[in-house]
């Protein structure tokens, strides 16, 4: 019988703040494009329904894109890492939030995108928590405050004008990521 190696809480966690994290990222940027182009050019009721099937989208699409960032979240060679059961847990919290959007939208229909934009978003507080570094502190709090902001200020155009606040602070929000994992000891930068 192989033994495991057993690995402590702060190495596992040291092991998953050495990841790329950009397929994520970049599949949330990919689907609130998708959602802003949709809240310019289509009707309401369908630029609502995109906002469901491409929100509903971004952790099958990341799954897709870690193939090719490097990521693949569908490895299985990779040794278990507590870390990953984290955070799919905060993906899966995410998902729940649709108990609270669906209702809410039932009410009022063009608060979707401004309830799944905060509540989505709020995933980024427990990865600053998990990688011991502020940038999703940053996406939640400020993701939060400018989708609220797109909201009153720009009524007639609520979705495109959320989408746009929540592609810029993916853009941010990726780049960052990319330039901790760039600088990482062992990565591109650092030879």
């Amino acid at each position: 019988m192989e033994t495991l190696a057993v690995r402590s809480l702060d190495e596992q966690r040291a092991e998953f703040g050495q990841r790329r994290f950009l397929a994520m990222p970049l599949a949330g940027t990919i689907a609130w494009v998708v959602i802003g182009l949709a809240g310019w050019f289509l009707t309401a009721y369908q630029a609502i329904m995109t906002v469901f099937v491409a929100t509903g989208s971004i952790v099958y699409l990341g799954i897709f894109l870690s193939r090719f960032t490097g990521e693949n979240f569908l490895d299985k060679s990779r040794p278990k890492n507590e870390f990953d059961r984290l955070f799919m847990a905060t993906v899966g919290m995410s998902l729940l939030v649709y108990a609270i959007a669906i209702p809410f939208f039932m009410l009022e229909p063009m608060s979707l995108p401004l309830s799944v934009g905060i509540l989505a978003g709020l995933m980024w507080l427990p990865m600053s928590w998990i990688l011991q570094h502020w940038v999703g502190v940053f996406h939640a709090v400020v993701r939060t405050v400018l989708v609220v902001v797109a909201y009153f200020v720009f009524p007639g155009h609520r979705i495109t004008a959320i989408a746009v606040v929540i592609v810029a602070v993916y853009l941010v929000t990726i780049a960052v990521f990319e330039s901790r994992w760039r600088a990482r000891p062992g990565g591109p930068q650092s030879s």
